[in-house]
């Protein structure tokens, strides 16, 4: 393309396409690692409710205020977040195997129609 041409609509076209995707692909890596962090703050808070005593006093964000809680509730309730992210994270990781191969399929595409075209 140094030879000062431009380049043709339909290569313009795929390459678009390509970028569309990949940009797809980044997207879900964002949504992945958000995940993972959500996973590990609920780890923690697990761990950290499974070692205070039963009579300690327990608080759960509501917002941007905290709300007296029991242990047991809470428990139950991170357990649930906890598996919901998982779910959500085996989701996209099948989204993020589907888009990787339709990003080498575009790839090898417009490979083959500029060696078409040369």
């Amino acid at each position: 393309m140094s030879s000062g041409k431009q380049i043709p609509p339909w290569l313009q076209e795929q390459i678009m396409k390509l970028q569309q995707t990949q940009q797809n692909l980044q997207s879900i890596l964002t949504q992945k690692q958000q995940l993972e962090l959500e996973q590990i703050e609920s780890d923690k808070a697990l761990d950290e409710l499974k070692n205070a005593n039963t009579e300690e006093i327990v608080y759960k964000f509501a917002g941007s205020i905290l709300i007296k809680s029991n242990k047991k509730d809470l428990i139950t309730e991170l357990e649930e977040k906890k598996e919901l992210a998982n779910t959500r994270s085996i989701v996209l990781s099948k989204q993020e195997t589907r888009i990787k191969q339709n990003i080498k399929e575009q790839e090898n595409k417009i490979n083959e129609m500029i060696k078409g075209k040369s």
